[in-house]
Parts: structure tokens; C-alpha cells; sequence
């Protein structure tokens, strides 16, 4: 009934699942929570979750996406949800998203309809400006 074939399956290679030894990027579907801090040194497409820290080179995130911790980007393009700190060179809101933490940025562009609640502070001012800036308000 069943027959043993002589030929053996050839090992799997764990790269040969995507197609290609260096990706450009990576992705988290929606359908997948990561719990603990994230780096990965490509491009990173966000629709799911992460509750941890996270470092990348470019970040883009989904709509529906959460992230709960720091981000840090060389470029961020951030469309969900971020409770947490953003570090960016290059950061783009759009109007979907929803940021509750400060953010520090070279540039930005921030989409009408976006929400952010924390503090902006532009990389290049030195932190003794922010102080003095921060201590004349107090008055």
C-alpha cells in the first residue's frame, strides 16, 4: 500500500523560505504580537504589535498597528498607534496616527487629523537651550 521511495527529500535551507539570503526589509503581519525589544538592521513593516523597544532602519507602520515602547529610526513613517518615545532623523504622521510620547526628529511632517500628546524637541537644539527655553515659561 504505501511504498518507501528510494529518493530522500532534500534538506530545507531556513532561507530558502522567503526566496533570498538578504532581504530588504522585514515584515510583522497583523496577525502576529511581539513581546520584548526588537532591532533588526533592514527596513521594517509594522502592522502588528510589539511591546518592547524598537530599532530598525526605516520604519513603516500600519494603520492598525501597535507599538508600546521606544522607537528609534533613521526613518519613521508611522500611521497606528505608539505609546511610547520616537527618535527619528526623518519622521512622517500620518492622519491615522496616534502618539502618546515625546519626539525627537531632524525633520517631520505631521498629517492633519493626527493625534500626538508629548513633547517635540528638534535634534540639532542643544539640550541647554531646551532647559533655559523649558525655564523662561515657568516664570
Amino acid at each position: 500500500m504505501f511504498s518507501k521511495s528510494s529518493k530522500s527529500p532534500k534538506p530545507v535551507s531556513p532561507m530558502s523560505a522567503t526566496g533570498a539570503k538578504h532581504t530588504p526589509f522585514s515584515l510583522i503581519g497583523s496577525d502576529v504580537t511581539i513581546t520584548g525589544n526588537l532591532s533588526a538592521t533592514v527596513d521594517l513593516h509594522v502592522d502588528g504589535a510589539i511591546d518592547g523597544d524598537l530599532s530598525c532602519a526605516s520604519l513603516v507602520q500600519g494603520a492598525d498597528s501597535r507599538i508600546t515602547g521606544h522607537v528609534t529610526a533613521q526613518s519613521a513613517r508611522l500611521a497606528g498607534l505608539v505609546d511610547g518615545s520616537i527618535t527619528a532623523e526623518e519622521l512622517v504622521v500620518e492622519s491615522s496616527a496616534r502618539i502618546t510620547g515625546d519626539v525627537s526628529y531632524a525633520t517631520i511632517t505631521i498629517e492633519a487629523g493626527s493625534r500626538i500628546e508629548g513633547r517635540f524637541t528638534h535634534k540639532d537644539t542643544p539640550a541647554a537651550e531646551l532647559k533655559l527655553i523649558a525655564n523662561d515659561g515657568a516664570g
